[in-house]
C-alpha cells in the first residue's frame, strides 16, 4: 500500500505582494514563504544603515562613470524576483542589476524582474545564518555573478561566486568587482566609514 504525501502549495509574487504589510520580512525561495519577525531590528540598526549608505554610494558613483546604458543601483531591500515557476521573490539591501533588466523596467513596476549582476546582503542582529545561506544560494543559482555578505561588526565583506570559493576581504585590502563590474574597485575600509 502506497501513501500519498501532499507537497506544500507554492506561493507566488503576487501572493507574498498581497500579505500585509505588518513590520514582518518576508521572501520566497522556489516558492517557499520565508519570514523574519525580527527584521524591525535591521530597521533602525545604524550600523547596517550607515553600510547600507556607503557601499550604495560606492557602486553609485562606480555606476555613474559608466557609458549609457548604465543599469541602476538600488539600496533598502529592492524588491527583486530572481526566478519564476516556482517564484524566487526576495528584498536585497543593496543591488546592482545591469541595463538588460533595468530596462525592461517600466516606472509603475515595483519588483525588478530579473537577477541583479551584483546583490548585497548585510548582516544585522536579527539575522540568521540559514536565511542567508539560503539567500546565497538563490542568488547565484538565479544567475547573480557576484553576492557581497557585509559584516558591519567584524568589518569584513566575503565575496560568493558561482565559480569559485568564497573569498574573505577585510579592510586591509581592496575589492573588485572584476570582470562583471568593470573598472569597479574600493578600499574595504571605504564601505565602513
Amino acid at each position: 500500500m502506497s501513501t500519498i504525501i501532499e507537497q506544500p502549495k507554492l506561493l507566488t509574487t503576487a501572493d507574498l505582494l498581497a500579505f500585509p504589510d505588518d513590520g514582518v520580512e518576508r521572501w520566497l525561495i522556489r516558492g517557499q514563504l520565508r519570514e523574519n519577525r525580527e527584521s524591525d531590528a535591521t530597521k533602525r540598526n545604524r550600523w547596517h544603515s550607515r553600510v547600507l549608505v556607503s557601499v550604495g554610494s560606492l557602486l553609485k558613483s562606480w555606476r555613474d562613470r559608466l557609458p549609457e546604458p548604465r543599469g541602476e543601483v538600488q539600496g533598502g531591500e529592492a524588491g527583486c524576483i530572481l526566478s519564476h515557476e516556482p517564484d524566487s521573490t526576495v528584498g536585497i539591501d543593496v543591488a546592482y542589476f545591469g541595463p538588460e533588466v533595468a530596462e525592461l523596467e517600466s516606472d509603475d513596476t515595483t519588483l525588478m524582474d530579473g537577477p541583479p549582476i551584483l546583490a548585497i546582503e548585510i548582516l544585522s542582529p536579527s539575522d540568521r545564518l540559514k536565511d542567508i545561506n539560503e539567500k546565497i544560494k538563490a542568488y547565484l543559482s538565479a544567475g547573480v555573478k557576484l553576492v557581497w555578505v557585509i559584516d558591519p561588526y567584524q568589518k569584513t565583506v566575503l565575496v560568493h561566486r558561482p565559480d569559485a570559493p568564497p573569498r574573505l576581504f577585510n579592510v586591509t585590502e581592496t575589492i573588485d568587482a572584476e570582470p562583471h563590474l568593470p573598472g569597479f574597485s574600493a578600499p574595504v575600509a571605504k564601505i565602513f566609514e
